[in-house]
């Protein structure tokens, strides 16, 4: 046991004194935070100056309908085209939109021009406003209120309920619960890859410089095998906390040099808002927001946590093992490609099951797939935010636990043979021979 935590010491410092470890570990943070303040950064500022936009309209519909604000001030103009595009060119406009007459006087089209590639904004802003426009005189010609049409509209809520045992009722989301389910199995599937891959890369380099032997000399394969990956475990655990840790710092920093500004912009909005929001529609912002508020309380975070946490360790200690028997079956990555499909397809099959599994979560195949060992760790974390029965849960995190030691004793019967065979291509049939060993 002693040999086992000297080869997992070793294991460990090595890779946390490496400068890509240090580089990743605070540049994956400052992107991190960078991803979750530029964008409200960049949202809130009104600095960026009003575009002029002048408009010709030869239909005659459409005076007084564009309504100047802070982003675009608009000019009615009854000069020729050609001239309007000259001061378009000259710089006196910003954008000219040209509405041409039709000969059934119903425009269906408009055109833009600028110097410059016009915003996303602009162009939806115009092609509203005359979509509107039009509809309405559609509907008034008809003799249709275009005030009742838009009154008709209504929007429809399909409110879910789960009914206990004892007859009691419990609200459920499953968006909410479909997101957390998704993102919960694919963060498992890509830290299992990444750090297993790094089991596998290491079992490797060390083969190839032939460190090894003299490793093994006075270390038993398993011990080797078993410090490995219990190493590289604790690596993925640590960055994996100061990511967490110093992404919430940063975010904070970032929060308090430009809260201010953020701060400010929404309330300046907000005033702006409650002035013109009837109050039906107010009544439905605070029902909305009490609704966000209890979506949060319905979700169980502990479970989900815990379960996010012995699957993920579960899921790469199983594969970790695996990965580790491949790399000591190759004498370079090259040749690792015929052996990796197979040991990862269950992983990869888990992932393009997902869409089905979240709207069957109770079916007898999402049930047996969340039983396996090697699809266990993806399937169960889609259905633990829909509730799973707790001897559904133990039963599957016992049988990953064993899938775990009779992958690791597989692998070790691999590894032992492999480590010391250099330079023969093998097959499968030759693995089979070394676990009969």
């Amino acid at each position: 046991m002693n040999k086992t935590l000297l080869i997992l010491q070793r294991e460990y410092l090595i890779r946390v004194k490496k400068k890509s470890f240090i580089i990743m570990t605070f540049l994956g943070p400052l992107l991190m935070a960078a991803l979750m303040v530029v964008p409200i950064v960049l949202a809130t500022m009104r600095d960026v100056g009003s575009k002029s936009v002048v408009v010709l309209d030869e239909t005659g519909w459409f005076a007084g309908k564009f309504e100047s604000g802070e982003q675009m001030s608009f000019i009615i103009a009854e000069q020729p085209l050609d001239s309007l595009k000259k001061e378009v060119i000259k710089g006196k406009f910003d954008f000219l939109v040209h509405i041409p007459a039709t000969q059934l006087n119903v425009p269906s089209n408009a055109e833009l021009y600028s110097i410059k590639q016009p915003s996303v904004s602009v162009r939806s802003y115009v092609r509203n406003v005359i979509k509107t426009e039009v509809e309405n005189r559609k509907l008034m010609a008809s003799g249709i209120d275009p005030e009742v049409i838009r009154q008709s509209k209504t929007t429809v809520n399909v409110l879910t309920y789960q009914l206990g045992a004892d007859g009691e009722l419990k609200k459920s989301y499953t968006d909410v619960q479909s997101a957390l389910g998704f993102i919960s199995a694919l963060l498992i599937y890509f830290f299992i890859f990444l750090f297993g891959s790094q089991v596998m890369r290491g079992v490797i380099e060390e083969k190839t410089n032939r460190i090894i032997e003299v490793i093994v000399s006075s270390v038993k394969p398993f011990q080797l095998m078993l410090g490995k990956v219990l190493g590289i475990a604790l690596v993925g655990l640590t960055q994996f906390l100061l990511w967490v840790i110093l992404t919430m710092g940063i975010y904070l920093v970032l929060m308090g040099i430009f809260g201010s500004e953020i701060v400010q912009q929404p309330a300046a909005m907000s005033g702006e808002l409650i002035q013109q929001v009837p109050e039906e529609q107010m009544d439905a912002v605070t029902k909305g927001m009490s609704e966000v508020f209890e979506v949060v309380r319905t979700i169980n975070f502990p479970l989900i946590l815990f379960s996010f946490a012995f699957y993920f360790l579960g899921g790469y200690l199983l594969y970790a093992a695996l990965f580790a028997a491949i790399g000591s079956a190759v004498d370079n990555e090259t040749d690792v490609q015929q052996f990796m499909l197979p040991v990862s397809l269950p992983l990869i099959l888990g992932i393009v099951m997902m869409n089905f599994l979240i709207n069957n979560t109770d079916s007898s195949l999402a049930f047996w797939l969340s039983i396996i060992p090697l699809t266990s760790p993806i399937v169960m974390m889609v259905r633990i935010p829909f509730g799973v029965p707790v001897w559904e849960l133990t039963l599957s995190m016992a049988v990953l636990v064993g899938g775990f030691l009779f992958t690791t004793w597989i692998a070790a019967r691999i590894y032992r043979t492999g480590i010391l065979m250099y330079g023969k291509k093998v097959s499968w049939g030759e693995l089979w021979k070394w676990l009969r060993y």
